[in-house]
C-alpha cells in the first residue's frame, strides 16, 4: 500500500530533482540511456527546435533494459530519434556506459576523438535525475557548461507512463540517495538538500521504498551502481 504521505514526500523528492533550466542552443546534446524511451524523445524534440547541431546517446543495457532493449539503449535511443525525424549523420552512438558517471565521461571522450570542440552540452535525462545527472557531469567534465533539460510532465504522469507505481518511487528514492553519498565519493559536485527533502527520503526508506538503493561502500568501493 502506498499511503498518502508516501506520495507527498515522493513529490517532494521528484521537485528537488528538477533544475528548472531554460534550454538554450548548446555545442551538443546527451542523451543519457534507461529504460525511459521519453528521453529520446525529447532530445529528438530539442534537436528540432535547433538547440544543438550533434546528439550522443549513450549507453549500454541493465536489468531494466535488457529485454526491452537488447541491442543497448543508446542504439535503440538512435532508432527512435531517426523515426522523429533526426537525421542519422546528427547522432553518435556511445554503446558502453553502465551508469551515470561513465555516461559523462565516455560521452566527453567520443567527442574528443571525433575532434569536436564542446563548450556546452544540454544534458537530457529522466524528469527524477536532473539533478543527478547535472552534479555528476558538472564533476567529472569541468570547463563545460550544462543546462539539465528533461521531459515537462508530471508525477503522475510519469507513474502513468511507466506504469509501475513503486518503481517509480524506489528509482526517485535511490536518485536522491546517490546525491547524498556521492559527492564524499568524488562521484559529483555537493548540492544542498533541504532538509524537509532529507526527511521525506528517510520516511520513504523506513517505509521499504528501498529497490534501487545502493550501499555506501561495497568491499571498500563505492558501488555507484546505474
Amino acid at each position: 500500500m502506498i499511503s498518502v504521505r508516501d506520495w507527498e514526500d515522493t513529490q517532494l523528492l521528484w521537485d528537488y530533482q528538477r533544475m528548472h533550466h531554460e534550454p538554450r542552443p548548446c555545442s551538443v546534446g546527451i542523451g543519457l540511456g534507461s529504460h525511459d524511451l521519453g528521453v529520446a524523445d525529447t532530445t529528438a524534440d530539442l534537436f528540432l527546435r535547433g538547440m544543438m547541431p550533434l546528439i550522443v546517446f549513450t549507453g549500454a543495457t541493465s536489468r531494466t533494459t535488457r529485454e526491452r532493449m537488447p541491442r543497448g539503449e543508446a542504439e535503440h535511443y538512435r532508432d527512435r530519434a531517426i523515426e522523429l525525424g533526426v537525421p542519422g549523420d546528427a547522432i553518435l552512438v556511445e554503446p558502453h556506459a553502465r551508469n551515470t558517471g561513465q555516461n559523462i565521461t565516455l560521452s566527453c571522450s567520443l567527442l574528443e576523438e571525433r575532434g569536436i570542440e564542446t563548450s556546452s552540452v544540454l544534458l537530457i535525462s529522466k524528469p527524477y535525475e536532473e539533478r543527478r545527472s547535472y552534479a555528476t557531469a558538472r564533476k567529472l567534465w569541468p570547463g563545460v557548461e550544462f543546462v539539465s533539460a528533461s521531459t515537462p510532465m508530471t508525477l503522475p504522469e510519469y507513474v502513468d507512463s511507466i506504469q509501475d507505481a513503486r518503481l517509480v518511487i524506489d528509482m526517485v528514492v535511490g536518485s536522491l540517495q546517490r546525491l547524498l553519498i556521492y559527492p564524499a565519493q568524488g562521484f559529483m559536485i555537493s548540492q544542498d538538500v533541504p532538509a524537509d527533502v532529507t526527511r521525506a527520503h528517510q520516511r520513504l526508506v523506513s517505509r521499504g521504498f528501498t529497490s534501487r538503493l545502493v550501499p555506501a561502500r561495497a568491499g571498500g568501493t563505492l558501488n555507484t551502481g546505474a
